[in-house]
């Protein structure tokens, strides 16, 4: 695209530039100079900068600059820079870091594939983390995030840490819990809950370590974005992946759900025999109240099948339930050196409470043994009635 057609687009789409800077002023010009070249829609955010920021910034009297009197995060600046765009009438903002990492003649580069889409989406920068200069432990965190998305979401993405990015402003979350580096993160893996697209786009990178200031304290924002993918996983499996597969029901007719959704005719005997495996696993282990979402999530989120896993972890039906409690108890005895004779007692939840460590640990004992007994059997038949389904 040439300049003049990205200048037409940018105003067409309503598209800002947002650049959320702190104590980069050996960059920040550069950047702005550079995105000055295709728009004058740029919004800074100062976060609490104590170098020559503000200096800098005062030079430019056509970008909007929103000044913070001291730094709470690039989380917290971004947010801010949201809700500045939306109150001047944007659907779109690019966001840059003022680092001088990212180049700013890869606005383009956005402009192009959103013009290509028919709907509203999230563009994330890819930036070629394999190139001579990148950190290895950019690329190792990178790797990281990116396996955790995937894992949210069921996107797979080569680049999820880049800053560089396009967010659908009328479609991002509007309320965030995080004000840090892992603001990045819960905003793409909550934007693409709602069914909005997030994709890739090639961008050119530079590391250089004589101009570029870091604000990331790997030790503590590492952790930081740890606990929020913990938190993320635990949303994903209890609540993301039950509620895709009801609206999907909703969505088709029962002979389409059930057939694409529930029986996957087309499954090897190898993953029904996991599914089994795995609904016998959680129908005997102590997820109380939870088999079945539990049991639901990973199957969707494995491809497995969901009706056999459904069926083989209600092995914990009422009938059954004093003879899982005996036989835990039983098992876990030796571990804890408790009380093993249990079966001239009344089977009940009291018991289970006052024993509760030996009936976790034998009834996760019984649970993996019971799977990989049941689960290889099954593969065993199935493998016999259908030779040919692998």
């Amino acid at each position: 695209m040439t300049i003049s057609e990205v200048q037409n687009a940018v105003s067409e789409k309503k598209i800002c530039v947002l650049i959320p800077t702190y104590n980069n002023e050996k960059t920040l010009r550069r950047v702005i100079d550079g995105v000055l070249d295709y728009t004058g829609n740029i919004i800074v955010v100062n976060d609490g900068s104590t170098d020559s920021t503000s200096e800098i910034l005062n030079n430019y009297l056509q970008i909007t600059v929103v000044s913070l009197p001291e730094n709470k995060g690039k989380g917290n600046a971004l947010k801010i820079g949201f809700r500045k765009a939306k109150e001047l009438g944007f659907d779109f903002a690019i966001t840059i870091d003022s680092d001088g990492q990212h180049y700013p003649d890869d606005i383009p580069v956005f402009i192009e594939a959103l013009l290509t889409e028919k709907e509203d989406i999230l563009l994330i920068g890819n930036r070629n983390m394999s190139q001579d200069g990148i950190p290895r432990k950019s690329s190792f965190g990178n790797n990281f995030s990116n396996f955790w998305f995937w894992f949210e979401t069921g996107i797979k993405l080569e680049d999820t840490q880049s800053g560089y990015r396009l967010y659908p402003l009328k479609k991002i979350p509007k309320k965030y819990f995080t004000p840090k580096f892992e603001f990045e993160i819960e905003i793409i893996v909550r934007t693409a809950w709602k069914h909005i697209p997030v994709k890739n786009v090639p961008v050119k990178v530079l590391y250089d370590p004589a101009e570029r200031v870091s604000h990331f304290r790997p030790f503590r924002d590492f952790t930081r974005i740890s606990i929020l993918n913990t938190i993320l996983v635990f949303i994903t499996l209890i609540y993301i992946i039950p509620r895709n597969f009801i609206r999907n029901f909703k969505k088709k007719s029962l002979r389409r759900f059930i057939k694409e959704d529930v029986l996957e005719s087309d499954g090897s005997n190898r993953s029904k025999a996991c599914s089994i495996a795995l609904g016998i696993f959680f129908g005997l282990s102590p997820f109380w109240g939870f088999q079945t979402a539990i049991v639901i999530s990973l199957s969707v989120l494995f491809k497995l099948n969901k009706v056999l896993a459904f069926v083989a972890s209600n092995i914990s039906l009422p009938p059954f339930i004093p003879f899982i409690i005996a036989g835990s108890l039983f098992i876990g005895a030796p571990f804890v050196s408790g009380e093993s004779n249990f079966f001239d007692q009344d089977l009940n939840f009291e018991l289970v409470k006052n024993n509760l460590l030996q009936y976790i640990i034998g009834s996760f004992i019984l649970a993996t043994s019971a799977s990989l007994i049941i689960g290889i059997g099954s593969y065993v038949l199935l493998k016999k009635i259908d030779p040919k389904n692998g």
